[in-house]
């Protein structure tokens, strides 16, 4: 299976695979308003046994079979003031 892979210029480590090259329709319009222009990364074969930096392959791939697009959010910050 084939990713397209592309960043959003709104909203930063934001990124959209979708199905097809270019395939904006696939994103639910209020989704495509919110990430705002969309640049071209990286092409990419996810097979079952690939390694991505923070998702989960199986997950990406079962979003892009389903509904054709997949969001990677950034990653999730910790506090740096913890509680004492």
């Amino acid at each position: 299976m084939h990713a397209f892979i592309y960043k959003s210029l709104r909203k930063a480590e934001t990124y959209v695979y979708l199905v097809a090259r270019d395939d904006f329709a696939r994103l639910p319009p209020p989704l495509r308003a919110q990430l705002g222009t969309l640049v071209f990364v990286l092409e990419v074969t996810l097979t079952p046994g690939r390694k991505l930096a923070r998702e989960d392959v199986a997950v990406v791939r079962r979003n892009l079979a389903t509904q054709g697009f997949h969001l990677q959010f950034p990653p999730t910050q910790l506090d740096p003031l913890p509680d004492a």
